[in-house]
């Protein structure tokens, strides 16, 4: 899954955009409200948006309100060291879906947006199902009855892809951004060999490919 990071504090953005990565997102990140609306007008391969507030040349409740008049439904977690009542309030009728002030743990954060994501999804539950395999998205790990099915980081996160657009196709260039994101760059032939590993792992048939379409499970 894949989240835009608007945070112009610099020790704080790294540490948030690499805690997200160890966590298994891909994550793009981005240190004003200009260039982040500048984004998310030509880019719509987010997930989420983790904002804060007080972003330079475009603050962060203006491109919110932008964001939400533009019929942009992406869900959006706030960040801020304002903890005032009336500032949530604002953010949320600003069309916010969740606030967390700083400071705050990683680990709430990453359980956070997986709530945004799963609620977007129209999904309660965290465990997602397909035959008889099970796969936990919070944690990326993958199950058949008690036994664990070794997944490498990137094949979880191919999986969690493949099974979020079940039964769309996810095209090559789909794929990629949402597993590289902008900065991070495959090797040419690296998807080939993620997709190679993780229909081994799965399964005669489990992964299908269609010719200008792209790939699915079955």
């Amino acid at each position: 899954m894949r989240i835009l990071l608007v945070e112009d504090d610099p020790l704080l953005g790294d540490g948030v955009q690499e805690g997200l990565r160890d966590a298994g997102w891909t994550v793009d990140w981005i240190a004003d409200g200009e260039a982040a609306r500048t984004a998310l007008q030509a880019d719509t391969a987010f997930n989420a948006l983790v904002l804060d507030l007080g972003l330079p040349r475009l603050p962060g409740i203006e491109l919110l309100r932008w964001l939400r008049g533009a019929g942009i439904a992406l869900p959006v977690l706030v960040l801020t060291a304002r903890d005032g009542v009336d500032d949530r309030i604002a953010g949320l009728n600003a069309g916010a879906d969740d606030y967390l002030i700083k400071p705050f743990a990683l680990g709430e954060l990453d359980a956070r947006l997986h709530a945004l994501v799963r609620r977007a999804n129209g999904r309660a539950e965290a465990e997602m199902s397909w035959r008889d395999l099970r796969f936990d998205a919070a944690s990326l790990t993958a199950r058949r009855g008690d036994d664990v099915v070794s997944l490498t980081s990137m094949e979880a996160r191919l999986l969690h892809l493949l099974l979020s657009a079940r039964p769309r196709y996810l095209s090559r260039e789909q794929i990629e951004v949402r597993l590289y994101g902008w900065l991070e760059s495959g090797e040419s032939n690296s998807l080939d060999v993620h997709l190679s590993h993780l229909r081994k792992k799965l399964g005669a048939g489990s992964i299908e490919n269609a010719r200008g379409l792209g790939w699915r499970l079955a």
